[in-house]
């Protein structure tokens, strides 16, 4: 068991929402939010990461059994027409968000209250046919940038975290520091706390008591002017917060930052690739659906090394 949690107030959350708002940073009609942060010059530098010639997914397959942590899973239907003439059809329906589907958030997927990315109304964003700024179709370039893997877990020297832990920022300061990397300008970083790998010993994870980033953490990915996050925890739960925060780490990433998610991700591969090749950065690329109005997209996220 981990050290009890210390969750600021809420008072404290809002003063942090205003200290990380990037609300007319890149204009006031910014849609794209962190993703500024990737410049040509930072993907010419993420390509030249490339020297082994090794590609890997880490994103997870589409899961079409039903469970509680996946109670409304991927429909995958067959379009069978008597053996069609030329070839087999289907057709995938599923929910954009949850804990079974590797997807890209969309910045105006969760509000802090009313409050959207770029000082904007969330009643006014979110209409019956989509969202109508900050959708992700904003995203359709993609992304193509510097990955960094943190190991949390082996910070903590565990194989795994307990459900009761956090993610502070010294862990992050830690995990570069046992690494030997740094996190920088336009970088996707990969928080990892050996989730799937306490489901395999454990079981399925209970949703209502998570590991989480802690609001420190959250302040020091502004600083450290991130692109992209993603790991095995988002949320810590159970939290102390009311509506405007109970998911704190979403509703002040994506409103106040304007920072892309990419939650649900397959790490377990990523940790042993960088284990067994004696380092943390790499190069990522990934793209969402092309969704007007869209909240998100599932994306299949490649690691090269």
């Amino acid at each position: 068991m981990g050290k009890a949690r210390q969750f600021p107030s809420e008072a404290e959350l809002d003063q942090l929402f205003v200290a990380v708002d990037n609300a007319g940073r890149w204009g006031a009609d910014d849609e794209l939010g962190t993703l500024n942060f990737i410049t040509p010059a930072k993907r010419i530098a993420a390509a030249a990461l490339v020297r082994e010639g090794l590609a890997m997914s880490i994103g997870r397959d589409l899961d079409t059994l039903q469970s509680a942590n996946n109670p409304s899973p991927v429909r995958h239907t067959m379009c069978y027409q008597n053996h069609y003439p030329i070839g087999a059809v289907d057709a995938i329906t599923l929910d954009m968000h949850g804990f079974a589907l590797t997807h890209l958030d969309a910045i105006a997927h969760v509000y802090r209250g009313e409050d959207v990315y770029n000082r904007r109304d969330a009643a006014t964003v979110a209409q019956p046919t989509g969202l109508t700024h900050c959708d992700i179709l904003a995203q359709k370039d993609g992304m193509f940038t510097r990955g960094v893997l943190l190991d949390i877990a082996a910070v903590r020297g565990a194989d795994w975290l307990s459900p009761d832990e956090g993610v502070y920022a010294a862990d992050l300061d830690a995990a570069e520091q046992r690494q030997r990397v740094r996190v920088e300008t336009g970088d996707a970083i990969f928080v990892y706390t050996g989730l799937q790998k306490r489901e395999l010993h454990e079981g399925p994870e209970n949703l209502g008591e998570r590991v989480g980033i802690m609001p420190d953490a959250i302040r020091w990915m502004h600083e450290r002017e991130i692109a992209v996050y993603s790991g095995d925890c988002v949320d810590a739960f159970p939290n102390p917060y009311g509506q405007r925060y109970a998911i704190y780490f979403h509703a002040i990433t994506l409103a106040a930052m304007g920072l892309v998610l990419l939650d649900i991700p397959a790490l377990e591969p990523l940790v042993e690739t960088c284990k067994r090749l004696g380092r943390s950065d790499f190069l990522l690329t990934m793209s969402p659906l092309r969704i007007r109005g869209g909240t998100g997209s599932p994306v299949n996220p490649i690691a090269i090394f």
